[in-house]
């Protein structure tokens, strides 16, 4: 099983509107309350200027989030949140029902591993394919040495 700080990157590589329609399916007699508004919006990147040291804003990225509490029909209750660098609120909202339901094993469990496992394989497959084409990239530097001083 994967660390709760991979659980994001491994849903990320799940079609968005497969696992929203397998959250949706699981809670749909679920009471989900927002601890917090779900948002999306942009985020800044703030660096320093190292010869000045003063603050500039290298860019803008999309970002979203969703920090909720489910509670089930069995009367269990779990907490789940999520933020990704996406504009797309629903996907936060489902990905902080899946943390909700893998940090606690509450009913879907087994669905949401599943959709983990799935979505791990793909990372593990984009991990070995970057492997590949850097290794292609590749330079060897040692053959210069043997060329030899030609000052003529």
């Amino acid at each position: 099983m994967l660390q709760r700080t991979d659980w994001i990157r491994a849903l990320q590589k799940i079609p968005a509107p497969k696992l929203i329609e397998t959250t949706e399916h699981l809670s749909k007699n679920w009471s989900i309350r927002f601890k917090t508004v779900p948002q999306c919006g942009l985020g800044m990147i703030q660096l320093q200027d190292s010869a000045f040291e003063e603050p500039f804003y290298l860019g803008e990225f999309p970002i979203s989030s969703a920090y909720l509490e489910i509670k089930t029909e069995t009367g269990t209750i779990a907490e789940g949140a999520a933020q990704i660098m996406d504009d797309h609120r629903e996907l936060a909202e489902a990905m902080a029902i899946c943390d909700a339901i893998l940090s606690t094993q509450i009913e879907g469990y087994a669905e949401i591993v599943t959709l983990l496992e799935e979505g791990q394989q793909k990372v593990e497959e984009e991990t070995q394919e970057r492997k590949r084409i850097l290794a292609k990239t590749q330079v060897d530097f040692s053959l210069l040495d043997d060329v030899g001083e030609d000052d003529d």
